[in-house]
């Protein structure tokens, strides 16, 4: 299953690094997302993009992570010709990373 169907993102930015939130659409699915979306496959399914380090904040009070992405912005907002300077379509690339469903729905655990 894609990542949009448990959880819904937003991003922001300063200089080069991004944030990217991924809030879950019901909070039963928090622990779910917390073990099987950690920083190295966040950073790995968005690839080349992001240079820097990823680290991952968990904020269970209000079922969401929010993942700091370094050198993710081509330089910087004010210093990048990129289309996409802010970073907004990265949120949708996440979106699009496919997960594993949780077990609770019915799912079967990945193998």
């Amino acid at each position: 299953m894609k990542l949009r169907e448990l959880a819904h993102s937003r991003t922001g930015d300063k200089g080069n690094t991004l944030n990217i939130s991924v809030i879950c659409y019901d909070a039963r699915h928090y622990e779910h997302l917390r073990a099987v979306l950690s920083a190295e496959r966040v950073k790995a399914h968005l690839g080349e993009v992001v240079r820097g380090n990823v680290v991952r904040y968990e904020l269970p009070a209000i079922a969401a992570f929010n993942f700091v992405l370094g050198e993710a912005l081509g330089g910087g907002v004010t210093r990048s010709l990129a289309l996409d300077a802010h970073g907004k379509s990265l949120s949708s690339a996440l979106m699009g990373l496919e997960v594993e469903g949780p077990a609770e729905d019915g799912y079967a655990p990945a193998a």
